[in-house]
């Protein structure tokens, strides 16, 4: 189903009718099913930012166990592990551990980089990344905190959730919201970055003056249909909750993707970047890199988000009389940036797929010397721009620490960044204009 923030409807084909007619919540549901609602926003949210869905389910979720601490993975929302650091960083691309000598599912493969704010004052965003090799076995994972925007960079994820199934390939992306269960399959070595923002909901950018279209279409946002599985699980399938940071686990015999209809406009969505209508300069100079914004998470605060999802996808170049690669720039925002394929315009050497880079607040940053060089030096024609290349940027307006595996134990932090600028000389003439 299509459509981005959509009140949709689905039922699995297997149960025709299973959706109640007319009310939400009947003294008995059709099949014998549980009525549950599941609220993305407080019930007296304003329409347009109400968020809820209704499942019918055939057991209900509180089913299960007690949770109890689950000491697995690398999250963290301590962002006073390490000192500080304002320098430009980089990262090699991240070590995906080898199956079978280490088998690591999506729950035991997160690793928290960097992130501000926290959870319990509903205001913050956290950057992970996932490595890992198997999939996840009778268990599920829900994040009480807040969205999980998920960037695939290698390895096809099939993610089951509550609402039914996506398949989300790298050059595609998904968002799991707040309290939505999921379940993540994979077909090898597997690797890729999360963006999660604690009290926000991605929205689709406001257009302005651009008008009624452009940037992400609402219709190409994808939504699941409705698929239930009736089944139970002797060994125990295990239900993890991320709360507060941390991870929990609870033990229940039967599947929890047992929802067999649904109604709603709070779901789990994917997006193909493809799809993304690209908006440039057509005469000189450039437009700022909001004009690549798929999604944000405002803030509190008018026009500042709390986070921007940005794309840098192939284009053409045409301005005139213009230093085309990104200019050099102090940003009073923080920007992390990922590589899902190819060569990023501004440093073709260094910066590689499945690495990342972190410019921090007002920290200094733009194009390495030889791009500079060239650049200058080019003939203006019009060119394709980062042809087979999608590189992205998660932007916050929070100033983000970097956790100690960051900075220390993924030993993945390339310390000889700032070297790329050195060669950078003075072309300043006095006598000359």
């Amino acid at each position: 189903m299509s459509g981005f923030g959509n009140e949709h409807v689905s039922e699995d084909p297997r149960c025709p009718g299973a959706l109640p007619e007319g009310q939400n919540n009947p003294q008995v549901c059709p099949y014998g099913l549980y009525a549950e609602q599941l609220s993305g926003s407080a019930f007296t949210c304003p329409r347009p930012t109400n968020k809820r869905s209704w499942l019918y389910r055939i057991l209900p979720s509180v089913c299960h166990k007690p949770f109890e601490p689950l000491n697995e993975g690398h999250l963290t929302h301590n962002w006073d592990e390490v000192e500080p650091d304002p320098n430009q960083l980089r990262w090699k691309p991240f070590e995906i551990p080898k199956a079978p000598q280490n088998k690591v599912d999506f729950v035991s493969g997160l690793h928290t980089l960097c992130g501000a704010g926290e959870p319990r004052g509903r205001n913050g965003i956290a950057i992970h990344i996932f490595v890992c090799n198997t999939s996840m076995l009778n268990r599920c994972l829900y994040n009480s905190d807040g969205d999980f925007l998920i960037v695939p960079q290698q390895g096809k994820l099939l993610i089951t959730t509550e609402f039914g199934k996506m398949l989300v390939e790298p050059n595609e992306i998904c968002v799991i919201q707040q309290g939505m269960r999921f379940n993540v399959e994979v077909f090898g070595e597997t690797r890729g970055y999360i963006l999660e923002v604690y009290g926000a909901h991605f929205e689709l950018p406001d257009l302005g003056p651009i008008g009624a279209n452009g940037l992400a279409n609402p219709r190409d946002f994808l939504v699941p249909v409705a698929w239930y599985e009736d089944c139970q699980v002797p060994g125990g399938y295990t239900v993890i909750s991320k709360y507060q940071g941390k991870l929990f686990a609870a033990q229940q015999d039967f599947s929890p993707f047992n929802v067999v209809a649904w109604h709603g406009n709070y779901t789990p969505y994917k997006y193909h970047l493809e799809k993304f209508m690209v908006i440039n300069s057509v005469a000189f100079d450039h437009a700022d890199p909001s004009i690549f914004t798929v999604l944000t998470a405002k803030s509190t605060r008018l026009g500042v988000a709390l986070a921007d999802f940005v794309i840098f996808p192939p284009r053409w170049g045409v301005a005139n009389n213009t230093f085309r690669p990104p200019y050099y720039h102090r940003n009073c925002m923080s920007e992390f940036m990922g590589l899902i394929k190819g060569h990023y315009e501004a440093k073709e050497e260094g910066f590689q797929p499945g690495g990342a880079s972190l410019h921090s607040m007002m920290t200094p940053h733009g194009p390495d010397a030889e791009c500079f060089e060239k650049a200058s030096k080019a003939k203006l024609e019009p060119e394709r721009v980062a042809e087979g290349t999608m590189a992205f940027m998660f932007e916050s307006s929070l100033s983000l620490a970097i956790t100690k595996w960051g900075l220390q134990t993924s030993k993945h932090l390339d310390k000889n960044y700032y070297k790329c600028w050195e060669p950078l000389k003075s072309h300043f003439n006095s006598k000359r204009k």
